[in-house]
């Protein structure tokens, strides 16, 4: 169904990440059920793709990221965010509205783990005092928040030992239904493609991402420069302080030579009026 054709499973059920109170809640308290619409098409399993080529999308390359392959948006451009050991942490789709986050994620062959991850974001937001709603949307049920840093909507879609999350991210109103940024993100998905791999995977774990060679490449060098440059900026500070060190010492007014005590021919003064 929609391009997503169901494989034997590797991977473990979820066990204990909600319980159905956490389900419950949200169904109660938000219009919003899992109906997938017609429009949705895509994402894709890349089992899928007929072609040769799976980088060929309706309108144009899609952006191979290893274990997604996304379009880009008209005048989008990237932003790779870096994990703390230097390997790409996730790929940023920026446009002039905002930006668009798309992820792949492991799951177990029965469906239904983007209902759960829903209850558990609106969960978290709400304990952090941020307005949330629930939305029907082409693929069921969009999560909807407002922070004090920004916008936000989570669209979710469950496929086979897949699950992809997009996070659409943006100022005041950018991600309110019928917005200019929901709806690229929305066309991001219907042309997104998912390389799940055989490898297990624990359930939520994060597909990896994978840049391209040449991507991969410059920022490679650009982190090479930034550290060249900080190297350079520390040296630089060292010679600094040294310098400024060195002309406070200059600066500093000479000690005043103590004279030398009057001696007479039989001793010292004081040696004399004791005399």
């Amino acid at each position: 169904m929609f391009g997503r054709k169901k494989k034997s499973d590797v991977d473990e059920e979820p066990t204990g990440f909600f319980g159905d109170e956490d389900v419950d809640q949200v169904d109660e308290s938000d219009d919003a059920d899992d109906t997938v619409s017609e429009e949705s098409e895509g994402p894709y399993d890349i089992a899928d793709i007929e072609s040769d080529d799976p980088t060929a999308g309706r309108n144009g390359q899609r952006l191979d990221l290893g274990s997604v392959l996304v379009p880009m948006p008209p005048g989008g451009q990237l932003q790779v965010e870096m994990a703390p050991n230097g390997s790409p942490q996730a790929v940023h789709l920026v446009t002039e509205y905002g930006r668009v986050t798309v992820a792949a994620y492991a799951a177990p062959k029965s469906p239904g783990q983007w209902r759960e991850v829903v209850a558990e974001l609106a969960q978290s937001l709400r304990d952090d005092n941020s307005p949330v709603s629930i939305e029907n949307g082409p693929w069921g049920r969009e999560l909807v928040a407002e922070t004090a840093a920004m916008d936000l909507r989570f669209i979710g879609v469950d496929g086979p030992r897949w699950m992809v999350r997009c996070v659409v991210a943006g100022p005041s109103g950018s991600t309110a239904a019928g917005a200019p940024l929901v709806a690229i993100a929305r066309d991001i998905l219907r042309d997104t493609v998912v390389n799940r791999g055989a490898e297990p995977h624990p359930v939520r774990t994060p597909l990896p991402v994978v840049l391209p060679q040449a991507l991969a490449e410059q920022l490679a060098a650009a982190h090479e420069q930034q550290m060249v440059a900080q190297q350079q900026a520390a040296a630089q500070q060292q010679v600094d302080q040294q310098i400024a060190a060195s002309q406070q010492v200059q600066q500093q007014p000479p000690t005043p030579p103590v004279p030398p005590q009057r001696r007479g021919e039989s001793g010292s003064a004081m040696q004399q009026l004791g005399q």
